[in-house]
């Protein structure tokens, strides 16, 4: 109010307006000085209140009609709000728009073109103003200022498509001209502002440059995603070699060592992630990207080490850098996803991806620590929700319990595996179906097999491979049957299209299941074969192959049984078989299988396959041939 009463002038228009921009330079001056200001605390009542002078200039000079006088002004003040505001909280909002709408009518207003006319959209507006406004030399630094801001709001919010043709209007373009948004945006050249206009927060030209980096950021970026290698490394050279401040320059040197690394240069990939970790705080994605580095190089243990140290970063809480009362380049950035190689996760997928990593490379002891720690790590949060498995870059928390377990067993410490199996039968019970039509119409709501019963069943095969590791031979047993018991009532729907019998692409959780029932089936079946029960140990091996035929291990393990019963001609045409398998070219697994999976199939896995059916050629065939 006291600033509307401030600027109450009963005069001419002319000292009003000597009034008005002597206050949007003080304002701007304001902002400069809060941008300084090393307290963060007067900082922000400083902007904040430089923030309200603005608003409440610019209800002043709105409460007037149009003039195109005092139009080059309100348009500055309009730019000078929108920037600071957009600074201030980090990003454009559907207000920002409507104050670049309200800026455009009032030039039509001016011109005394706002009477009837469609409802045109920003787009179209924009369009009109600047074809009309040729007329006003006067307006265009403060249009094109406008426009600038209208460019960071479009680019922001991906409504690319406008902004390409806004950028064609603004340097004069017929149709037909380049649609790349950095050519346009290199082409676009602001008119100079003259030295006696009001003061701007932040100049056309400088805007200009920040959208040009911003850009070619974005396209280098989503060039890498998708594939189209040399262009996402042209545009990211050129974002670096832009407006670029420090913690956006750590991620771009990040996307162009994850961009050289595919392109077969790891060297040169190296160099740019030891300058991004030079450059800044936020080391989370230069670190993933040097573990995916040494993954590709074979260099396991450098990896390992990155991954610790990703953990130890993001498990400190980082001190976000005081951002410029400015537009800024990461306030265009989207956020990365999951598919953007910026994507680093939380501190406790950092550290399943170092305890998986640990498993899968034969670190069973580091594994188990890893794996308890990050347990405790989620336990501590809220409570988990058991739900089926979300997208990458994580398995869901049943599985973490699945793979925590393996990898305890791994490293020789059953009993702790089965106090882990405990606690996740506990947190499933509920979730399990009690009868075989919740089966059914958990099949019928969803378009894969239920998760839960496979969880549980993979629980009950954990722990009988625990019972088997503390020699309790009967208990072993016991979670062998409980766990195929679950299985056999799980059953894919497609029986007579074979869903049971063949591992197709696509099908990941009709894999996992066959894949457990052949894990389970076999493991009991060598039970059996250690009290000396090998009839009952052939079912379960015959067994496993119909139901898997493409898991060898039960093939190798019925040979081995059949020779044992003496039963010839079975295992003669048996050996044939797989001596025939083994000289075909092996096939890569077109599906992906569960880890805690991986672990219970290599338990089970005969030592040297090859050795086995040199061995049978000897026993089964030199007999007959005497």
């Amino acid at each position: 109010m006291s600033l509307e009463a401030s600027l109450d002038c009963s005069g001419p228009r002319a000292s009003c307006l000597d009034l008005w921009r002597e206050k949007n330079d003080q304002l701007v001056r304001q902002s400069k000085v809060a941008q300084t200001s090393g307290v963060s605390l007067r900082r922000q009542q400083l902007a904040q209140d430089a923030l309200e002078g603005l608003r409440g200039l610019l209800r002043s000079l709105q409460g007037l009609p149009a003039a195109v006088s005092a139009l080059p002004l309100e348009l500055t003040v309009i730019c000078n709000f929108i920037t600071l505001r957009a600074s201030l909280a980090q990003g454009f909002t559907e207000d920002q728009a409507q104050e670049i709408q309200r800026g455009l009518e009032r030039v039509l207003e001016a011109q005394a073109q706002l009477g009837p006319r469609p409802e045109y959209g920003l787009r179209e507006l924009w369009d009109f103003v600047l074809h009309s406004s040729s007329r006003m030399p006067e307006l265009l630094p403060a249009l094109h200022h406008l426009a600038g801001l209208q460019a960071a709001l479009w680019l922001s919010t991906d409504h690319l498509g406008d902004l390409g043709l806004l950028l064609q209007t603004l340097n004069g373009s017929q149709s037909g001209a380049s649609e790349d948004l950095l050519v346009l945006l290199k082409t676009w050249s602001p008119p100079a502002e003259e030295s006696e206009a009001p003061l701007s927060l932040q100049d056309t030209r400088g805007l200009r440059d920040v959208l040009l980096t911003a850009s070619a950021f974005r396209q280098g970026l989503q060039e890498l995603i998708t594939g189209n290698l040399p262009r996402a490394l042209s545009n990211l050279h050129e974002a670096a070699s832009g407006l670029c401040p420090r913690p956006v320059l750590v991620q771009v040197y990040t996307a162009l060592a994850t961009c050289l690394r595919k392109m077969g240069n790891p060297q040169r990939a190296l160099l740019y992630l030891v300058a991004a970790l030079k450059g800044g705080s936020a080391w989370g994605p230069p670190l993933l990207e040097a573990c995916r580095l040494y993954q590709q190089l074979g260099n396991i243990a450098a990896e390992l080490e990155s991954l610790e140290l990703l953990v130890e970063a993001l498990s400190i809480t980082q001190s976000s850098e005081i951002p410029q009362l400015l537009i800024e380049v990461k306030l265009l950035l989207p956020q990365p996803d999951p598919a953007s190689p910026l994507h680093c996760g939380t501190q406790s997928q950092a550290k399943h991806l170092l305890a998986s990593r640990c498993l899968q490379t034969g670190r069973a002891e580091d594994a188990a620590e890893h794996y308890l720690d990050l347990l405790a790590l989620l336990l501590d949060g809220p409570e988990p929700r058991f739900s089926p498995p979300h997208l990458p870059p994580g398995p869901s928390m049943p599985e973490v319990f699945l793979e925590a377990a393996a990898a305890l067993i791994e490293a020789g410490r059953a009993q702790d595996a089965l106090t882990v199996c405990e606690e996740l039968l506990h947190r499933t019970s509920s979730l399990l179906p009690k009868m075989h039509w919740l089966w059914e119409d958990a099949r019928k709501e969803a378009k894969e097999p239920p998760h839960c019963p496979l969880w549980v069943s993979a629980t009950y095969l954990l722990q009988g491979q625990a019972w088997v590791q503390l020699g309790s031979q009967k208990e072993a047993i016991s979670e062998f049957s409980r766990c195929l018991e679950l299985l056999f009532r799980a059953m894919p729907e497609d029986k007579e299209e074979g869903a049971a019998s063949s591992c197709e692409q696509g099908c990941r959780p009709n894999v996992t299941l066959q894949q457990l029932q052949a894990a389970a089936l076999i493991s009991r079946g060598l039970q059996w074969v250690a009290s000396g029960q090998d009839t009952k140990a052939l079912q379960d091996f015959l067994l496993s192959v119909q139901m898997c035929p493409r898991n060898q291990d039960a093939s190798f393990h019925l040979l081995q049984t059949l020779r044992r019963l003496d039963r010839r001609d079975e295992a003669t045409a048996l050996w044939w078989r797989l001596e025939a398998q083994s000289k075909l070219p092996q096939e890569d697994a077109i599906w992906s299988l569960p880890l805690y999976l991986e672990a219970c199939l290599s338990w089970t896995r005969p030592p040297d396959c090859e050795t086995l059916l040199e061995e049978f050629r000897t026993s089964l065939l030199e007999p007959c041939e005497q």
